[in-house]
């Protein structure tokens, strides 16, 4: 018996690590389309990003919400290329005023999202002062930040970091193209990514393509000892911080 108990030991550990690896996949960009609640047919643990103010936005997240998935806003952000950005957008003009004004008008709609995540914003989450005044934002209501990663110069997560502010960063796009080729590609790049670093953030959109390959690829990850998590389940734990506000 005494040599049993190392052996059943090891087992464990290395049936335990096997179940180590999580994903989360967020389908952003939800809200202007009819068709988007196709998103809500997908199996399993998926997260909703839900751009605020949008014709079907507010019945989409109350759907998903209903259906105990985590639903976050996908906050739109000012971008370097000057697209236009739609409602409930950041943009660097904005003072802290108007920045907590926005972001308070986009939660009243949808009050039970858990945190943001940000829609274009390759020019605003390079600056500081407006990335410090949405982390503000979010700490105080409890809410969290995952950066989309639009520019490599974001200073979201280490903002984040400052105030106290559960934060994550996507690590890969599934679906930059809309063939079943690219996105089984990416899929299994996400696999890998799993199997490498156990805690991988993959963000996809609610394109019809998107969704029938994702239908058929899903139950991949289960194969794998990989488990589809909801993005508030890969969230570090952090302790309360007051910091200085700094300018750019």
């Amino acid at each position: 018996m005494r040599f049993l108990l190392p052996i059943f030991c090891l087992l464990l550990s290395n049936v335990l690590a096997a179940k180590q690896a999580q994903v989360a996949i967020i389908i952003d960009d939800i809200g202007y389309r009819k068709s988007d609640v196709l998103a809500l047919t997908l199996p399993g643990n998926i997260t909703y990003a839900i751009l605020p103010h949008t014709p079907f936005g507010k019945s989409l997240a109350e759907k998903a919400h209903a259906e105990h998935h985590d639903v976050i806003l996908h906050i739109p952000m000012e971008a370097e290329n000057g697209k236009k950005l739609g409602p409930g957008a950041l943009t660097r003009e904005m003072d802290e005023a108007h920045i907590r004004q926005s972001l308070a008008e986009s939660f009243a709609e949808i009050p039970f999202a858990k945190g943001i995540n940000n829609h274009m914003g390759s020019y605003l989450t390079k600056h500081y002062s407006p990335m410090a005044w949405t982390m503000r934002y979010l700490k105080e209501h409890q809410l969290f930040f995952i950066d989309s990663v639009t520019t490599q110069q974001s200073k979201g997560r280490n903002v984040a970091r400052h105030f106290g502010v559960p934060s994550l960063s996507r690590h890969l796009f599934l679906d930059n193209e809309l063939t079943a080729s690219y996105i089984g590609e990416q899929f299994n790049l996400l696999i890998q990514q799993a199997k490498k670093y156990k805690r991988v953030v993959a963000i996809a959109h609610p394109h019809p393509e998107t969704i029938a390959a994702l239908k058929n690829l899903l139950p991949k990850l289960a194969l794998h000892n990989i488990e589809l998590v909801a993005i508030s389940s890969l969230l570090p734990k952090h302790k309360s911080t007051t910091v200085a506000l700094q300018t750019d």
